[in-house]
């Protein structure tokens, strides 16, 4: 499998350090479409706080991942619904660590969370 990032240098506005505009997949032989998942532990309970939460989206993202015999390495697209846009800053520097400072194409999205207690939530599509 080969991924190339695609980031046009003339024709529309410039990416920050933290995202691109595509990323071409060339022969993957799987596709992984993971739910959007939340910052909840074994018991289901949402961590207290924004950073606990991250914490554990990413935990469980990795475990996912690792279930299908995969990494953070190959996250090809991810979305992040955001219950508050003050914490977009927060949410992409644990993405960025997360993905150890690798871009991929991203979106965040302000929205109404089902639970007063879930302020992140994210989904991922994964190739391998």
């Amino acid at each position: 499998m080969e991924m190339i990032e695609r980031n046009p240098a003339s024709g529309l506005y410039a990416t920050s350090p933290d995202y691109i505009h595509a990323l071409e997949v060339r022969h993957p032989s799987r596709l992984l479409f993971v739910s959007g998942t939340m910052g909840l532990d074994q018991q289901g309970m949402a961590a207290a706080d924004l950073d606990g939460q991250l914490e554990l989206i990413w935990s469980n993202l990795r475990a996912i991942l690792a279930s299908a015999e995969m990494t953070v390495d190959n996250i090809v697209r991810l979305t992040s619904y955001l219950r508050d846009g003050a914490s977009m800053e927060v949410n992409q520097n644990a993405r960025l660590r997360a993905l150890n400072g690798r871009a991929v194409p991203t979106t965040a999205i302000i929205v109404e969370t089902l639970r007063d207690d879930w302020l992140v939530e994210i989904e991922i599509i994964a190739a391998g």
